[in-house]
C-alpha cells in the first residue's frame, strides 16, 4: 500500500531513481522562496523551557515553536529531553595536534598525516619511531558524544618511507581498510604487554567488498608467475625488500632471500610490479593451484510449496522474482547450470530438455520452442532418489527458454494444494545429490516450518526459558544435530547453503542459520511477509535478485598469517574453520565480513609486524585467483602507544563475534552482557592504572580514540541480539546471524543508526555534490529523542531498514512540502514509501537523500521505509493506537543513548563505570 494524495504523484522510491530525481528538477526550484522550517539551533540554551508557543520568525511566514520542557514520557512517546549543543573544535588545539605537541585538555580524536610528514613527528617516548600519539578525553564532559566520530578513519597505520618496497607504494599501499582493519595499529612486542593492556589483538577481514568483481578496482596480476617465500610461504607484497642486483627479494614475513621466479627482468620492471605497490592484488593461478578444472556456477533452487507458502504469496513471488533473474544470473563463461525442486510432503523433481536449433530465426525474431519439462514427484522422505538420470542440472545457456515457461507456469502448478507440510531435510539430501560432483549453491526459500521427515522441527515453548539463563541453549540453538552434520558433508562437496525464510509464524530461525553459518551461506529472515503488501514484495525481490546476481566464486580458501611472534588462533563468521589459520569457503559470498583472532605466541623483536590474508577461489569466468592482503603494523612496548593505536569499531566487531559464539555454544545471554560489561571496566580501568594524572574519583577518561567504544558496547548490549527482556528467538537469531556476518559498515549501523535531521539539513543538502555527482548528506546527530524537536522531521537508517520520525507539532508547510498533506491527521503510520511531489523540491531533496542512504553495491539489503508520528499535545487521548503506539516503541528501541527498558541511558552508564573504576 502506498501513500496516496490528491493531486500528488506517487511513484515507488527504488535504487534507479536518482535519475528521476537529477539536479534538474531540484534546480527548478531554487529561483522560488525557499521555506524556513522551526529549526532548534536559533533557540538559547534555557534551563526551563517556557510552555510551547508560535512565533513567527521575521520574513519567514512560518510559526517558530520554542523548545519544550521534558513532559511526561510514556511509553513509545517522544518528547525532548536536554538540549544539546555539540562543542565546536578548537583551532588552537587542532595546531597543536599539527606540531605533535601534547595537552591534557580535550584533544581532537586523531589526524591523518601523510607518511612524509609521520616520519619526523615528534613523539612523547622518547623514540625515533614515529607513532599515534595519546590524548585523553573526559567520557563524562563527552555527553552527548561527538557523533561525527564514528565516520573517521581509524588511526594511522604509522609506517617510514624506508618500508615500502617502492616510492610509488608509499602514496597507495598499506591504505586499505576497506579490506582489512586490525583492532591494534601498533602491535604489542610481548604477550604479557598485550595481557596487560585488556585490549585483544584481531583483524576484520572484508576480502571481496563489491557485489561486482566489475566495481572493483584492483589490479590484477596476470603473467602466472606468484612469488612467495620457500620458507613461510608468504607472498610477495609492497612490504618485502628488493635486493640491488633486481634478482633476489627478502621476505618481509621472516627474512629469507628469494628468488624472482621470473628471470631476466629489468630493475626497472621489478619496482613497477603491482604487488610491490598496492597492499591488495589479484594474482591469475597458475594450474598447480587447482586440484580440478574450473567448475561451472551452480545454482539449485529450493522452493517450499506448502499451503503457507500459497497463502502468503511467497512461492509465486519468488518464481516471478528467478524469471526476472534469468538473463542476469552470473553466467561468464557460459556454463552456468541450474536446478529447482519443490518440496511439501514429497520432493517434486523437475526434468528440463535443452532446446535444440537456433534461439532466433533468420530476422533476429526469438523462436518459441515447444515446452519440454517433465514433473517427478517422490514421496520416499526417508531414502529420496532421483527419478531421473539426467535433465536435472541443465545448462542455463541452453535452456533458457524453457526455464522460462516453467518458471512463469510453476505458481498455476501448485496454487490449489491443502498440503501444510515441508520436509526440509530430505529436500536438501535430494538437492546435494544433484550438484554433489560440481558444488555450487542451494537457494532454500521457505515459508513452513520443517515438520515432515528427517530433522523435522516442532514449535519451542518459549515463555518457558525466554530472558533465563536456559534461552541460549534451549531458544538459540538448532534442535536437531542434522543441522550441524549436513553441513560437514555439504563442505567435502563445496556445497553452500543460502535460506530465505518469510514467515507470519515461528520458523525457527536459529536451527536454519547453522546451515548457512558453516557453508559460508546467509539467510534472510521476513517476518510477517505479505505479498499483498507492496513493500514486503519489493524488499523480498530485491534483496533476493541481489543476492543471486552477486557474483559467484566457488573453491575458496582463506589463510592469515602474521609475521615471527604472531599466531592465528581462530575465525568468526560464515566459514568452516578447517585449521586455526585457514578457513574453508564453498562459495565466496562478497558482503560478508570476517573476523580473525591473534595471539603473539613469542616476543616480536622487529620494530614492524605484518599482516597477510591470501584468499585462493575459482571465478564465474573460468580463472582460478588469489586475492592478497598485506598490511605492515608498527610494534611497541609502550602501553600507552598501545591504547592511541585501537581501532573502536574493529575492537567492537570483534567482542561482538566473540559473543557471538559463545551464544552458539549455548553460554546464556546474562552471561554475555556481563561479559561485554566488563570487557569495557577492564580498558577502563586498565587506562586508569597506565595513567599518572588520572587520580582517585577523578572523571572518567579515556583515549580519544577510543571515546566512541563505551557507547558502542552499550549500544551492542541494547542490540536486538543480547537485549534483556522478552525478545521472540526467530527475531533474536536473525540479528545475531545478521552481526556475525555483516560488512563493518553494516555492523555499526545495527548497533548505532545514523539520524539525519531533515527539516532543517542545509542548502545542499539532499543535492548532487558538483564533483563528484554523489547526493550530498547531512551531517548526523545523536540517537537521543533529546535531539529530537516535535516539529521536526527526521531519518533513522537502522542497517535493516529506514524511519521517518514526523514531530506531532509539525507545521502545515512542513507536511505539505514532505508528504502533500495538510494536517498530521492525513500522515499515515506503518510500511509505507515516501510520495514523490514534483512541485516540491524539498520533497525531492528528501527523496535523494533516501535515495543516497538505500544505494549500495557491496550489500543486498535493501531497506523498507516505516513512517511514524511523535506525540502531539492536540493529539486526541484514544488516538493512541495498537499499530502507533508499537511503532514509537519499535524505533525508540533504536536510539541507544536513551533507557531500554532496564537499560541506562549512555550518561547513566557512564556514572556507573566512574563509580566501579573509581573503587
Amino acid at each position: 500500500m502506498l501513500l496516496v494524495v490528491d493531486t500528488v504523484s506517487v511513484v515507488e522510491l527504488s535504487s534507479g531513481c536518482e535519475a528521476a530525481l537529477s539536479l534538474h528538477q531540484a534546480k527548478q526550484h531554487q529561483s522560488h522562496k525557499k521555506r524556513v522550517y522551526p529549526q532548534q539551533q536559533f533557540q538559547l540554551p534555557q534551563q526551563q523551557q517556557p510552555e510551547a508557543q508560535f512565533v513567527s520568525p521575521p520574513g519567514a511566514g512560518y510559526p517558530q515553536q520554542q523548545p519544550q520542557s521534558p513532559a511526561n514520557n510514556g511509553a513509545g512517546t517522544f518528547v525532548p529531553g536536554l538540549q544539546y549543543q555539540q562543542q565546536p573544535v578548537d583551532q588552537l588545539q587542532q595546531g597543536f595536534q599539527q606540531m605533535g605537541f601534547q595537552q591534557q585538555q580535550q584533544q581532537p580524536a586523531y589526524q591523518q598525516v601523510p607518511v612524509q610528514q609521520q616520519q619526523q613527528a615528534p613523539t612523547s617516548y622518547g623514540e625515533s619511531k614515529p607513532m599515534n600519539q595519546l590524548y585523553p578525553v573526559d567520557l563524562l564532559n563527552e555527553v552527548p558524544p561527538t557523533i561525527s566520530d564514528l565516520k573517521l578513519p581509524p588511526p594511522p597505520l604509522v609506517v617510514p618511507v624506508n618500508k615500502f618496497s617502492t616510492p610509488n607504494g608509499v602514496l597507495v599501499a598499506n591504505n586499505c581498510q576497506d579490506y582489512m582493519r586490525c583492532t591494534l595499529n601498533a602491535i604489542p612486542k610481548t604477550n604479557s604487554l598485550l595481557k596487560k593492556s585488556k585490549i585483544p589483538l584481531a583483524v576484520y577481514l572484508h576480502p571481496y567488498n563489491k557485489l561486482n568483481s566489475d566495481d572493483e578496482n584492483v589490479p590484477l596480476v596476470s603473467d602466472g608467475a606468484i612469488d612467495r617465500c620457500r620458507r613461510c610461504r608468504g607472498y610477495l607484497n609492497c612490504f618485502a625488500e628488493i635486493l640491488a642486483d633486481g634478482v633476489k627479494w627478502k621476505c618481509n614475513m621472516c627474512n629469507l632471500t628469494n628468488e624472482f621466479m621470473i628471470k631476466g627482468r629489468s630493475y626497472q620492471e621489478i619496482m613497477n610490479m603491482d604487488q610491490l605497490n598496492y597492499s591488495v592484488v589479484d594474482f591469475i593461478a597458475p594450474k598447480q593451484y587447482s586440484v580440478r578444472a574450473v567448475p561451472p556456477a551452480i545454482y539449485c533452487f529450493v522452493l517450499d510449496c506448502s499451503l503457507n507458502a500459497m497463502q502468503n504469496g511467497l512461492f509465486a513471488t519468488t518464481c516471478r522474482t528467478i524469471l526476472e533473474c534469468l538473463d542476469t544470473l552470473p553466467n561468464r563463461d557460459g556454463r552456468t547450470k541450474v536446478s529447482l525442486l519443490c518440496a511439501d510432503s514429497s520432493i517434486h523433481y523437475f526434468k528440463v530438455k535443452e532446446q535444440n536449433g537456433p534461439s532466433v530465426d533468420e530476422n533476429g525474431e526469438p523462436i518459441v520452442h515447444p515446452f519440454k519439462v517433465q514433473m517427478f514427484d517422490v514421496g520416499d522422505l526417508d531414502d529420496p532418489y532421483q527419478p531421473t538420470s539426467s535433465g536435472l542440472l541443465v545448462s542455463l545457456t541452453d535452456a533458457k527458454q524453457q526455464f522460462e515457461q516453467l518458471f512463469a507456469k510453476l505458481p498455476e502448478i501448485f496454487s490449489a494444494t491443502t498440503n501444510g507440510s515441508f520436509a526440509l531435510a530430505p529436500a536438501l539430501k535430494a538437492a546435494k545429490e544433484i550438484i554433489g560432483k560440481i558444488g555450487g549453491k542451494i537457494i532454500v526459500v521457505s515459508a513452513t516450518l520443517p515438520n515432515l521427515g528427517e530433522a523435522a522441527l516442532q514449535p519451542r515453548t518459549e515463555k518457558q526459558f525466554v530472558d533465563t539463563k536456559k534461552e541460549s541453549s534451549q531458544l538459540l540453538t538448532p534442535q536437531h544435530p542434522f543441522y550441524k552434520s549436513f553441513c560437514v558433508d555439504a563442505n567435502k562437496q563445496q556445497i553452500t547453503i543460502d535460506i530465505f525464510l518469510a514467515s507470519e509464524k515461528y520458523i525457527d530461525v536459529a536451527s536454519h542459520s547453522n546451515l548457512s553459518r558453516f557453508t559460508s551461506g546467509q539467510l534472510r529472515f521476513y517476518p510477517g511477509f505479505s505479498a499483498s503488501n507492496l513493500a514486503d514484495i519489493t524488499k523480498f525481490t530485491k534483496e533476493f535478485s541481489k543476492h543471486v546476481n552477486m557474483d559467484l566464486c566457488t573453491e575458496a580458501v582463506m589463510r592469515t598469517r602474521g609475521s615471527h611472534g604472531l599466531k592465528v588462533d581462530s575465525y568468526f563468521g560464515h566459514c568452516f574453520v578447517r585449521a586455526s589459520d585457514l578457513a574453508a569457503l564453498s562459495t565466496f559470498p562478497r558482503d560478508q565480513g570476517y573476523v580473525c583472532e591473534m595471539s603473539i605466541d613469542e616476543t616480536i623483536s622487529k620494530e614492524y609486524a605484518y599482516i597477510q590474508c591470501g584468499i585462493l577461489l575459482s571465478t564465474n569466468n573460468a580463472q582460478r585467483r588469489v586475492r592478497v592482503i598485506t598490511i605492515c603494523v608498527p610494534t611497541t612496548d609502550i602501553i600507552g602507544q598501545v591504547f592511541a593505536s585501537v581501532d573502536q569499531l574493529a575492537l567492537v566487531k570483534y567482542y561482538a563475534s566473540k559473543a557471538i559464539s559463545k551464544i552458539n555454544l549455548g553460554t546464556s545471554l546474562i552471561e554475555i552482557r556481563e561479559y561485554l560489561d566488563k570487557q569495557v571496566l577492564d580498558i577502563l580501568q586498565v587506562y586508569k592504572q597506565g595513567n599518572s594524572t588520572i587520580t582517585q574519583g577523578s572523571s572518567l577518561k579515556l583515549c580519544a580514540n577510543m571515546k566512541m567504544f563505551p557507547l558502542l558496547m552499550q549500544a551492542l548490549v541494547k542490540n536486538l541480539a543480547f537485549r534483556q527482556g522478552a525478545v521472540p528467538s526467530d527475531h533474536r537469531s536473525a540479528m545475531l546471524n545478521e552481526l556475525e556476518s555483516s560488512s563493518l559498515r553494516e555492523f555499526t549501523l545495527n548497533i548505532y543508526p545514523d539520524v539525519y535531521s531533515l527539516h532543517d539539513m542545509p542548502d545542499e543538502s539532499g543535492l548532487p555534490d558538483e564533483e563528484t555527482g554523489e547526493i550530498v548528506l547531512p551531517d548526523c546527530i545523536n540517537a537521543s529523542h533529546g535531539m529530537f524537536e516535535k516539529y521536526g522531521l527526521y531519518l533513522i537508517d537502522t542497517g535493516s531498514q529506514l524511519f521517518i520520525w514526523v514531530g506531532g507539532e509539525a507545521v502545515a508547510e512542513l507536511l505539505t512540502d514532505a508528504f502533500g498533506i495538510m494536517s498530521i491527521d492525513q500522515l499515515p503510520v506503518g510500511k509505507f514509501e515516501m510520495p514523490l511531489l514534483q512541485n516540491s523540491e524539498f520533497n525531492i531533496r528528501v527523496n535523494n537523500v533516501i535515495a543516497r542512504v538505500r544505494e549500495s553495491d557491496d550489500s543486498c539489503i535493501y531497506k523498507n521505509i516505516y513512517i511514524v508520528k511523535g506525540a502531539s499535545m492536540r493529539e486526541p487521548v484514544n488516538n493512541n493506537s495498537q499499530e502507533l503506539s508499537s511503532m514509537r516503541t519499535w524505533l525508540h528501541s533504536f536510539l541507544v543513548e536513551d533507557r531500554c527498558g532496564s537499560a541506562l541511558t549512555y550518561r547513566e552508564y557512564l556514572s556507573s563505570l566512574n563509580m566501579k573504576v573509581a573503587k
